[in-house]
């Protein structure tokens, strides 16, 4: 027999010690397959999977007592089952994840990402292609090329992806038509070539008949190129490229298990490394030499790209989970602002100024949006203006850190140059990010130290410095409340400074609206101002609606621990607008005015306010004398 599933069974009998090493010897490839709705993705990896044999045990066990190959009539049976099943995992909701699937041939082995083609789930497509080597974009031949379409392509460019397989499926039911197929190849050559996808390979398939997937059709005689299992095997894949780049490890943890032993653990991410190389730690800069490089099986003598290690060095340096050891003769950027893609995927829109959590391979930081550049439409290319990022968006932006980061140019070494963003109340990811390069005023504008500082400041004014920041409903009492407060500080003599919400935006913010991008930038100003104050030993009062979490969390991050007193003003809405001098309410009940709080703005209730003002049951005065007796007892 010369099928190959009987060589590995024959092998398997013979010598199981042989069969594993040859196993264990093949190459791997990671490949995602992508597209729009019912491009028939599923279908293609059941085919792949059946035509492989390498489905079911008892199936191989089946071909062994028949000794010969299943009929046509057996193949469509098992094949509709298989394929039922995974339409039932799809109909469960099981692939709105991403789904992974095993199977291996006898040149090599293969993990395939199946990955949902909804829209709003494109955020698992970016997940599968993250770790893929290939990405195999389906298309309809009905429909030809889809907005779906051109977004995963673009995002498979995006992250690094390289070797693209255009599969135009569904061929039998255009008649195995050559020209529909190459209008479709054409329109496709198009719209890559605006991306920068200079080479790919097309096929003509049915997954359901399986005509180019296994084996060449006789329903397309007009093909001459390889069918995708072909391409598949033989594509070239692999790290080689990073084995030439500068030696990268971030750290994922230090290890100290005695006194005489600290190791720094990583999996390196670029180049290789001996020990007596010479090493810098980033951010810091300090430089020392490798002197072990530990495994789990003992020491090695080199390590290189993908290999996870310990690295101890020949002196005691700071070094901590985050940082990046580098080759010394060729060290990463150090910067706090950059320009980055950023891809969205949340429902909730990307907003400008919010502070988001990064994870920057190992390291942490606090980021947010400076600006944004403009959005690019996967349609046409265009480059188009916006201030938030809705859901699938792709941007340009500049972006700011809380603190410098160690990075390499996304397209250089995609293991320092890809980020996520989380989520800092739900702690859900929300957007992936490539870093292009450091803003050049980044490098250009040090902290200068200043020798009155903060702590000199507060002595003089004998207090301690506070940001009382009183939030609620527009109507609950803020304003008289605070100015309350400032006045009987004032009289206990203690420096005061009030900020209130509609006397900024005369002047700071006058350049604000109200939308919810407008409403995050009016919070940081108001943020960053209430800071400086507070470095000047101030008692800091503002009275802000300030409707969101994260930016009230984003003030009080800005400040040392304890510092920050968040006062919720808390008014029902019914009372608020009983108190609506300014006919605020009535207009937004009347539509005209929009995004007001309460009425169709959100309002995020704190969730632990140092100060909780009921002013149902405390009258302005009693509100006031409240928060200075708990401001007192604060010092």
């Amino acid at each position: 027999m010369n099928d190959p599933v009987y060589k590995t069974d024959a092998l398997i009998a013979e010598d199981i010690d042989a069969y594993l090493d040859q196993h264990q010897h093949k190459t791997m490839l990671r490949f995602i397959t992508c597209g729009s709705v019912d491009d028939g993705k599923s279908t293609l990896i059941g085919r792949l999977l059946y035509d492989s044999k390498m489905i079911f045990e008892d199936q191989l066990a089946a071909l062994e007592s028949d000794s010969k190959k299943v009929g046509t009539q057996g193949q469509e049976i098992d094949f509709a089952l298989l394929v039922d099943g995974l339409s039932a995992e799809r109909e469960q909701g099981i692939t709105i994840d991403v789904a992974y699937r095993f199977f291996a041939t006898e040149k090599r082995k293969f993990i395939v990402a199946d990955t949902p083609g909804h829209e709003q789930y494109t955020r698992n497509m970016v997940t599968g292609a993250s770790t893929a080597d290939l990405a195999v974009i389906l298309i309809d031949a009905r429909k030809g090329v889809l907005t779906q379409t051109r977004r995963h392509s673009y995002l498979a460019h995006l992250v690094g992806i390289r070797n693209i397989v255009l599969a135009i499926n569904k061929m039998d039911l255009v008649g195995y038509d050559q020209a529909a197929f190459d209008a479709i190849v054409a329109d496709y050559r198009a719209f890559a070539e605006q991306i920068g996808i200079t080479e790919f390979v097309a096929v003509p398939l049915s997954g359901l008949k399986g005509d180019n997937i296994t084996t060449r059709s006789d329903a397309t005689p007009w093909y001459r190129g390889p069918v995708l299992l072909e391409h598949l095997e033989g594509v070239e894949i692999g790290d080689d490229h990073k084995l030439g780049q500068p030696f990268r490890m971030p750290v994922q943890w230090v290890s100290r298990p005695n006194l005489d032993f600290r190791g720094f653990c990583g999996q390196v991410a670029s180049g290789s490394i001996r020990p007596g190389d010479a090493v810098t730690v980033l951010p810091g800069g300090k430089s020392s030499t490798v002197a072990r490089i530990l495994t789990m099986d003992g020491d090695l003598d080199e390590a290189h790209a993908g290999q996870s290690v310990t690295l101890t060095l020949a002196d005691e340096i700071d070094c901590s989970r985050g940082q990046v050891i580098a080759a010394a003769d060729a060290v990463p950027e150090v910067a706090d602002q950059f320009e980055a893609t950023i891809v969205w995927m949340a429902d909730e829109p990307m907003l400008p100024g919010r502070p988001y959590l990064m994870k920057l391979g190992a390291a942490s930081a606090t980021l947010s949006v400076t600006s944004e550049k403009y959005q690019v439409n996967v349609n046409t290319m265009a480059h188009e203006p916006g201030k938030t990022l809705e859901l699938n968006g792709i941007a340009v932006c500049n972006i700011s850190t809380d603190r410098p980061l160690a990075f390499d140019p996304y397209a250089e070494n995609p293991d320092m140059g890809g980020f996520i963003l989380i989520d800092r109340l739900t702690n859900s990811t929300v957007g992936a990010g490539m870093i292009h390069f450091a803003l050049r005023r980044s490098h250009n504008i040090p902290w200068q130290a200043i020798e009155v500082n903060r702590e000199a400041h507060a002595e003089l004014k004998s207090q301690k410095p506070r940001v009382v920041w009183l939030t609620g409903l527009s109507g609950s009492g803020k304003s008289t409340i605070a100015n309350l407060v400032e006045k009987k500080l004032h009289a206990m003599g203690r420096h005061t400074f009030l900020l209130d919400g509609d006397n900024v935006r005369h002047g700071l913010n006058r350049d604000l609206g109200f939308a919810e991008a407008d409403r995050v930038e009016n919070i940081r100003r108001v943020g960053e101002v209430a800071k400086l104050m507070a470095d000047a030993g101030l008692i800091v009062l503002t009275a802000f609606i300030s409707p969101f979490r994260s930016e009230r969390r984003m003030v009080r991050q800005m400040l040392p621990e304890g510092e920050f007193v968040e006062v919720f003003v808390d008014a029902p809405l019914e009372v608020a607008e009983s108190r609506d001098q300014k006919g605020l309410y009535r207009q937004a009940r009347a539509g005209t005015l929009t995004n007001f709080t309460g009425i169709d703005s959100p309002y995020e209730v704190p969730q632990a306010p140092e100060i909780h003002i009921d002013t149902t049951r405390l009258s302005a005065e009693d509100a006031a004398d409240r928060i200075i007796q708990v401001i007192s007892g604060l010092e």
